[in-house]
């Protein structure tokens, strides 16, 4: 399954439910590439984290690597982390 920002046009009360939905298709084992700017759904969701700035990959790996450890500055930025 693709998803590219589902949840960036709902009601804040819809958010929940449509990741919930998408949580429980990646427990059933369904692969899912998505674009997201829910982190904490990333982190605990994803097995693998793409972090892209401007059109470039600026980091990958597993989330408790790219969240806890980010690597460049432009992550660090996006996650507000010094």
């Amino acid at each position: 399954l693709l998803c590219d920002e589902i949840t960036s046009a709902l009601d804040p009360e819809l958010v929940a439910e449509v990741l919930a939905v998408v949580k429980e298709l990646a427990a059933e084992g369904m692969t899912l590439v998505m674009v997201t700017h829910e982190m904490r759904f990333a982190r605990d969701v994803c097995s693998r984290v793409v972090f892209m700035h401007q059109g470039r990959v600026h980091e990958i790996g597993a989330p408790e690597d790219v969240f806890s450890n980010p690597r460049t500055p432009e992550l660090r930025q996006f996650l507000g982390v010094q």
